[in-house]
């Protein structure tokens, strides 16, 4: 997609911005919440969701009682700031994906963000710069963040693997295994009330390796006293219009919650 292509897309999703009327004023931590249901009504994802709905209701019920987010023991347990974290990622070599990377990506925002962003690996803008979600996916992140009332700054964005897959393929299974425990020493030092998985691979790391993005998407989890929701990929929009709404009603739920912390 073109930039000019890029510019109208996203000049339609703030179209979708200006339908809101408001966002609440702060409530009291016991204000209900409602629930997102999935937006897209494709034949597919409906029976995606008929045959995952067992396994997500119960893990949406109990999520945190049945399984941590954390991995034990955890790697990464006497690592004391995102510092320290950081110049170990910079130098790793745990994986294959080393060999192509022009420099891993660690991560950047609030150290003491309330909201943490995870997206699934770097593509070709974040391996030459060092930075997450810069390239045409993460401009649109800004626009997203900025229409729900966020800052870059005062949030922190990541991804579940640190370097580049060649060809912008998605991570494998043992590439993100191999990353994880940076992505949880990252939780862990930041301690984010709020964690949207952008994305399938994400959500599968952080929700539940069945999960799929279209029956989950705009639904909150607890996991070990944190706050998940899935949604797209910015990625996915740019290439599916469509995804647009349930993506800023995602948002617009984001920003409720973030508001009743």
């Amino acid at each position: 997609m073109g930039y000019e292509q890029m510019s109208l897309f996203v000049d339609e999703l703030e179209e979708l911005a200006e339908e809101k009327t408001s966002f609440p004023e702060k409530k009291g931590s016991g204000s209900a919440l409602q629930e997102s249901s999935p937006e897209d009504s494709r034949e597919d994802a409906r029976e995606t969701a008929l045959s995952f709905k067992s396994s997500i209701l119960g893990a949406k019920e109990s999520a945190a009682g049945e399984k941590s987010l954390f991995s034990a023991p955890s790697r990464y347990a006497e690592v004391s700031s995102l510092e320290e974290l950081k110049t170990i990622c910079l130098a790793c070599r745990g994986c294959s994906l080393c060999s192509y990377r022009t420099q891993a990506v660690f991560g950047e925002g609030n150290e003491n963000a309330r909201l943490m962003l995870v997206g699934e690996g770097p593509g070709r803008v974040e391996d030459e710069t060092g930075r997450p979600f810069v390239g045409q996916a993460g401009q649109l992140l800004d626009r997203i963040l900025a229409a729900a009332g966020f800052t870059r700054e005062e949030v922190f964005i990541g991804n579940v693997v640190k370097c580049r897959p060649p060809g912008n393929r998605l991570p494998t299974p043992q590439e993100a295994a191999a990353c994880r425990p940076f992505l949880e020493a990252q939780i862990r030092l930041i301690k984010p009330r709020i964690i949207v998985c952008l994305g399938a691979l994400a959500t599968q790391t952080l929700v539940d390796p069945r999960a799929r993005i279209t029956a989950v998407r705009g639904q909150w989890f607890e996991k070990s006293g944190y706050w998940i929701i899935p949604t797209f990929h910015p990625a996915a929009l740019l290439r599916d219009p469509s995804k647009k709404r349930p993506v800023w009603e995602d948002f617009k739920e984001i920003r409720r919650r973030y508001d009743n912390l």
